[in-house]
């Protein structure tokens, strides 16, 4: 299968590092021209220019903004006023008992993981309706299903975002613009890294036999029994961004090792 993706513009939110740059590369590589998007400037225009000397096809933009407020995702839209297609990537966890996570910790999952969708799906849908081709992908996870004890409100607000996603694909019905969230499980990124260092610095093992443990122990079902790189994830969310995913929308596509034990 040949993915070609020139001529098409598209935004990856979150995108400095982790799935979001690895998605960036895949999509540039693929032809379209890439949005790199993040809170920092400086860390935005590092990673545009890291993408930039990675060869890919398309071209490469940076749009630094604060997704977690409506400000912020105005900057980006005003900044880049049409795409086709939309990754909406940017998004946080934090471990904390249920009764430790005060109101905060709530709004604040909920402002960057979910309303930053939102914002930015409700601005750029009506421009993929008009041309009668887009692909909406939000990055959900496992854990909107397998809600996890140590992070409640991180699984509530993936929930949400797989539930925005299937209403968002009935709501584009027979326009060719197809709306998706993709489930990926335990992942090999610098987040889940930074949640792993004090064990790291108390025991010396390497980082991916860390994160093997924390799968076998907090993610017993994993059928792989390992952490997922973030290229294993940027390929479905490549194909999905592609013309040859065009009769698949309103779905959960799984990329979880088989954590989900459901058929």
């Amino acid at each position: 299968m040949q993915i070609d993706l020139t001529g098409k513009t598209a935004v990856i939110t979150g995108s400095t590092e982790g799935i979001g740059y690895a998605i960036a590369s895949q999509l540039a590589r693929a032809g379209a021209d890439v949005v790199v998007n993040g809170r920092s400037e400086d860390k935005t225009t590092k990673a545009a220019e890291r993408l930039k000397g990675e060869g890919g096809r398309g071209s490469v933009m940076a749009a630094a903004a604060d997704l977690s407020t409506k400000e912020g995702c105005n900057a980006l839209v005003g900044e880049v006023p049409h795409v086709d297609i939309l990754i909406n990537n940017a998004g946080i966890f934090q471990p904390i008992d249920f009764f430790d996570a005060e109101d905060e910790v709530w709004d604040r999952h909920w402002q960057v993981n979910v309303m930053s969708a939102i914002r930015l799906a409700r601005a750029y849908l009506p421009g993929m309706e008009k041309q009668n081709w887009g692909r909406v992908i939000f990055i959900a996870s496992e854990s909107g299903f397998n809600i996890p004890v140590e992070m409640i409100h991180y699984g509530v607000s993936k929930t949400a975002d797989i539930a925005v996603a299937r209403g968002l694909a009935k709501r584009m019905a027979g326009t060719g613009v197809t709306v998706n969230s993709v489930l990926p499980g335990p992942t090999l990124t610098e987040g889940v890294e930074a949640m792993l260092a004090e064990e790291r610095a108390k025991t010396g093992k390497p980082f991916e036999e860390l994160a093997t443990a924390f799968v076998k122990q907090h993610r017993g079902s994993s059928i792989i029994q390992r952490a997922a790189s973030v290229e294993e994830i940027a390929n479905l969310v490549t194909y999905l961004a592609s013309p040859q995913a065009s009769a698949t929308t309103g779905a959960s596509v799984r990329v979880d090792g088989g954590v989900l034990d459901t058929l």
